[in-house]
């Protein structure tokens, strides 16, 4: 495709990610018989560009790039095992560890229930002391796929992990099993840890007290987070540049209305730019401000016998029957049934007082 037929990249920032990894998606195409021209058109990648060995592009771009060619395969790890990997495949791993209750756990899970899906890889976390690592034991590769593959499997694992207990989590090294690249740094950049080649096999190691943190996402957050996995899995987790958390913790105080209006102007931004924000971390500020009410409706109708209309007022709703409907819409049941799922009433709170409320927004669709 010529030049100037393409539109300005939209990528910002430094182009660090080694034209290497563009080769191992377009090898993937290969094995397919495939073309990939649509999908580095989708991320503004230039057919040329790829004979450069030097030639670097921007996180967003290879963003891009993984998601239409996992999407155009059908493989969410494109052409690294025997057997493709369907779309969905990581989010069923991912909900199916999601309700542990501790990050150990949940990853102990993730890594028995990755082998169902290929026999190819087997990962394992191991605890020795106060040292704990997951490793990865090879059982077939395909070289030109190799790097790529094992680096994607660690890096997505670790920034699945940070996202479970919303929290970096600091690696104490970094290993793998071939010779160092010419674009090492960029490994050292992903992990923010010392990197090891020629390593046994491929391992990350961090402090085994992690494994005891509770994850702080539920299913609600995973759904949200699935519309737009891929940046936690491309760019390193960093707990304090989350908007949603920020704006979460805004939510949870007391206010007349939480509107974007207000909201950005606590935060010394246009309501255009948190809206568009928010959309790039995977969320929405509707979907924020239910994840809040759900919270806080789940914390009354358990911990208090308050009656169901007082309960939709402490969260924001005007009335009981709006709030039993966005209820049901939530969790799939009804506040009476999350209440007392067995028939018994839940038992009375020595303080029985609802939290301040958080009106319902007056926000038409689509602007809240």
């Amino acid at each position: 495709m010529p030049a100037r037929t393409l539109p300005r990249s939209p990528a910002t920032g430094p182009a660090h990610t080694p034209g290497a990894f563009v080769g191992a998606i377009v090898h993937a195409y290969a094995q397919r018989g495939l073309a990939p021209d649509g999908a580095l058109a989708k991320a503004q990648i230039r057919p040329y560009e790829l004979a450069d060995p030097q030639h670097r592009v921007t996180a967003q771009q290879f963003e891009r790039l993984c998601a239409a060619a996992m999407q155009e395969l059908d493989d969410e790890a494109p052409g690294w095992f025997s057997r493709r990997l369907p779309w969905g495949s990581y989010g069923m791993l991912a909900r199916a560890s999601t309700g542990a209750p501790t990050l150990g756990v949940a990853l102990r899970r993730w890594c028995r229930h990755h082998g169902l899906l290929t026999d190819d890889v087997k990962l394992s976390l191991r605890v020795a002391g106060a040292q704990a690592r997951i490793e990865i034991a090879e059982h077939r590769a395909v070289p030109e796929l190799r790097e790529f593959a094992l680096l994607s499997l660690l890096r997505n694992l670790h920034g699945l992990a940070c996202w479970w207990i919303d929290a970096p989590i600091a690696l104490h090294g970094v290993q793998f099993p071939f010779d160092a690249p010419p674009h090492a740094d960029v490994h050292a950049r992903l992990f923010a840890s010392p990197v090891r080649f020629g390593a046994p096999q491929a391992a990350l190691h961090f402090d085994a007290s992690v494994l005891n943190l509770p994850l702080r996402r539920d299913a609600a957050a995973l759904d949200q987070m699935l519309r737009r996995a891929l940046p936690i899995l491309v760019w390193p987790y960093r707990r304090e540049a989350s908007l949603a958390r920020r704006v979460r913790q805004l939510l949870q105080k007391p206010q007349a209305a939480h509107t974007a209006q207000t909201l950005a102007a606590q935060l010394a931004l246009s309501p255009r730019t948190l809206h568009r924000q928010l959309r790039s971390e995977g969320t929405t500020l509707q979907a924020l401000k239910d994840e809040v009410r759900r919270a806080q409706a789940a914390d009354l109708l358990l911990r208090t016998r308050q009656p169901l209309a007082r309960v939709a007022r402490a969260v924001g709703f005007q009335n009981d029957k709006s709030f039993i409907r966005a209820f049901r819409h939530w969790t799939g049941r009804t506040p009476e049934q999350f209440r007392a799922p067995s028939g018994k009433a839940a038992r009375p709170h020595a303080a029985d007082a609802a939290p301040p409320a958080i009106p319902h927004s007056s926000d038409p669709a689509g602007k809240r």
